[in-house]
């Protein structure tokens, strides 16, 4: 498995995302320009210039239309994914973190950081068919968690959302009305900060990662754990295979402490695991400094990671992967 480098950012990766034909990559990372490229050499189509900070995340349409990102400048974009062109800017008091489109593409949800005297927040926001009728209002605003909210993703037919962060809590939230139904068992539930969420293809679970040096499988309708898998360094990123039933996590030792010792000892690979066994079955090297962002495919031929190097690897699977026999 000969991975491809793609060098197009100047800082940390941040966030990586396929759109649904598998055949576009979108790049996120802390230079203020969010990056496409073809998913199946590697080669660079484009950036999205108009952000003035570091850009947390991003999620592209269902027909790959449209791009929405969220940044450190206070705003989330939405964007012509073809031309490059801004559409709207949706305005905030504080960091935007998270997004996410519902199926259908009519909503986005939108995180905020907690910053000055202003706490967290979940933000729903409508989407205009023609980019002329879009407002900027929320339709809805969540408020409750502690500390950043580090993801927040739509449930099962946009009817809740799932949010976590920096709190440790997985809580499940009514779309509709904004209530809280639910909050993972804290017996069973991550220790420490949860920097990542990826959802099932079919959406029925989804795998969250943590600093506490675990990445956690979880039933979507009732928050019930599922599988636990166990590393030895803090997970940033998770993503799912939706062809095998393999799980992968990336991470590393603190970015800070990664000058002080051997990159061979950072342990900046990214592992994969048995979903249903949670033994691991194997490593994939080549980044020197920690992994912060893993996406498969949707085809599941393939996987990308960015690094805090400042790279994309994107990785395809020779045949070998796909008949391993624990």
């Amino acid at each position: 498995m000969r991975p491809i480098l793609m060098k197009g950012h100047e800082r940390p990766l941040t966030f990586l995302k396929y759109n649904r034909d598998g055949d576009l990559l979108f790049s996120c990372a802390k230079d203020h320009n969010p990056t496409v490229w073809f998913a199946d050499n590697g080669e660079r189509l484009g950036t999205y210039r108009g952000h003035n900070g570091a850009v947390w995340c991003c999620d592209v349409s269902r027909d790959s239309a449209r791009l929405i990102t969220g940044s450190a400048d206070q705003t989330a974009k939405l964007w012509n994914v073809q031309t490059g062109q801004q559409l709207f800017t949706f305005n905030f008091d504080s960091p935007a973190r998270a997004v996410d489109f519902s199926v259908g593409d009519k909503l986005a949800v939108i995180t905020t950081d907690p910053f000055m005297d202003v706490t967290s927040a979940i933000h729903v926001k409508r989407i205009a068919g023609d980019p002329e009728d879009q407002i900027g209002e929320s339709a809805l605003i969540l408020k409750g968690p502690q500390g950043r909210i580090n993801r927040a993703v739509w449930g099962p037919l946009n009817r809740t959302i799932i949010s976590a962060g920096e709190d440790a809590v997985i809580r499940i939230w009514d779309s509709e009305t904004g209530k809280l139904l639910k909050e993972n068992d804290p017996e069973v539930g991550h220790k420490k900060t949860i920097t990542s969420l990826a959802k099932s293809m079919d959406g029925s679970h989804f795998l969250t990662g943590s600093l506490d040096k675990s990445a956690k499988l979880w039933d979507t309708r009732t928050l019930t754990l599922i599988k636990t898998y166990v590393t030895e360094r803090p997970v940033n990123a998770v993503a799912m295979s939706p062809l095998c039933d393999h799980v992968v996590l990336g991470g590393g030792q603190d970015a800070s402490t990664v000058t002080t010792t051997d990159h061979r000892s950072g342990k900046f690979e990214a592992k994969f695991y048995d979903k249903i066994l949670q033994e691991e079955i194997g490593g994939v090297k080549g980044h020197f400094g920690p992994i912060n962002a893993l996406a498969f495919n949707p085809d599941g031929k393939s996987f990308s990671s960015g690094g805090e190097d400042g790279y994309v690897r994107l990785h395809h699977f020779d045949s070998d992967y796909f008949h391993i026999k624990i």
